[in-house]
């Protein structure tokens, strides 16, 4: 029927434009991406000396470098550095592209909490890797770098040091988006905070299990340094999924309109 095929021809050029559209963003991320990969190449040894700052200070790094054992290690390492500067650089714009994609989709109140979150959750994850950087690995190195150097003396990997910085830095940026995780998701009401309460001990027992997982020591001290932060932040969590429910409660009294009183 002609109106079938209206339809039909309308749902091909919808999705035509959306995969148009898709491309262009995808293009303008890459090459974001490849500028600043290239950017953080150039000053990759920058990069390095910021990643080695934690470990300065002790006696098996102060009289020899970091080694390498590959022959491709150093440039594999190098350019696994620059694309994850690359990617720091780039967050912004590849982020501002994937909100200005999917926005068309979205209610005016979903853009606004999309909007409004973006900037936290990049606030959040640069704290968690601040966090990480001058508080856990400086005593995690040192309990590595010690721990039976009257036996052997440590020659440490380039690859082995880098992929470890970088892996707990990443994961601790991640921890430290759980407040707004639970804030957004008690705003969409898909969890309220008594419920989020009551999981109170589960929370503590996550804690520290993630903060076995993420610290690559087994003392408790360390571990310690993981799980209480995530633990206050779960807390933190409770008091924004609160905040939410508030603001919601507000919002549906404003909409509701009021009884005529009777005469």
């Amino acid at each position: 029927m002609p109106w079938k095929r209206e339809l039909v021809k309308d749902s091909e050029i919808s999705l035509g434009s959306h995969l148009i559209e898709f491309r262009r963003r995808l293009i303008v991320s890459v090459a974001a991406l490849v500028m600043t990969t290239t950017l953080a190449f150039v000053f990759h040894t920058l990069i390095f000396d910021l990643l080695m700052g934690p470990a300065q200070g002790f006696e098996s790094l102060q009289d020899q470098k970091l080694i390498f054992t590959q022959a491709t290690e150093m440039i594999g390492i190098t350019m696994k550095v620059s694309l994850m500067g690359g990617l720091v650089l780039a967050a912004p714009i590849i982020l501002y592209q994937v909100v200005m994609f999917v926005a068309p989709g979205l209610t005016s109140k979903e853009k606004r909490y999309l909007f409004a979150l973006l900037p936290g959750a990049m606030i959040s994850f640069g704290a968690g890797a601040t966090f990480g950087y001058y508080v856990l690995l400086p005593p995690a190195l040192r309990f590595l770098l010690t721990f039976g150097s009257d036996i052997a003396t440590p020659m440490i990997r380039v690859g082995n040091y880098i992929n470890l910085v970088v892996t707990l830095l990443f994961w601790l940026g991640v921890s430290f988006q759980t407040p707004l995780v639970m804030f957004f998701l008690s705003k969409i009401g898909l969890i309220t905070p008594r419920v989020l309460a009551r999981q109170r001990r589960f929370a503590v027992v996550v804690a520290f299990i993630l903060g076995a997982l993420i610290t690559p020591t087994f003392d408790p001290v360390n571990q310690s340094l993981v799980a209480v932060p995530i633990i206050l932040l779960y807390e933190l969590g409770i008091w924004l999924a609160k905040l939410a429910r508030i603001g919601q409660k507000k919002a549906l009294v404003e909409a509701t309109p009021s009884e005529p009183s009777g005469n």
